[in-house]
């Protein structure tokens, strides 16, 4: 399946690096934002299949941002891109409802598999809130 892809990074070397592979993977690329905020501010009118999200930008961090997102849509699928030594950053985003995350430097079949993976858990959260009991008024 090509998904649509939204990608969240400050770093130019990091986004061009996530766009070569998320192209090859045979995905598109449909935005790129250099902030959490911008990606709060695209996200609703872009609507991505999937968004790989840096966790350390300025002006707003990725665990905010996709706080924001999901608030906003409960339904978006959320990949943490993150570096080594943020362990506590990467619970915190799950926390968040990230779906889960790669380490930098980034490997394109880990990659290949996290995204697989974050389509599949994506699918089982909407089935399971479907098949969820409904609570009255």
């Amino acid at each position: 399946m090509k998904l649509g892809v939204m990608l969240v990074d400050d770093s130019l070397i990091m986004t061009k690096k996530l766009e070569t592979m998320v192209r090859e993977l045979g995905h598109d690329v449909i935005r790129v934002c250099a902030t959490g905020r911008q990606a709060v501010a695209a996200y609703p009118t872009i609507r991505p299949d999937l968004v790989l999200m840096d966790i350390t930008m300025p002006d707003m961090d990725g665990i905010e941002a996709t706080k924001q997102i999901l608030a906003a849509d409960r339904k978006a699928r959320i990949v943490m891109v993150t570096s080594h030594g943020q362990e506590a950053m990467v619970v915190r985003s799950l926390e968040a409802g990230a779906l889960g995350y790669v380490l930098k430097p980034v490997v394109r079949e880990k990659l290949a598999a996290m995204i697989e993976r974050a389509v599949k858990q994506a699918a089982a959260r909407t089935v399971a809130a479907a098949e969820a009991p409904r609570q009255e008024i």
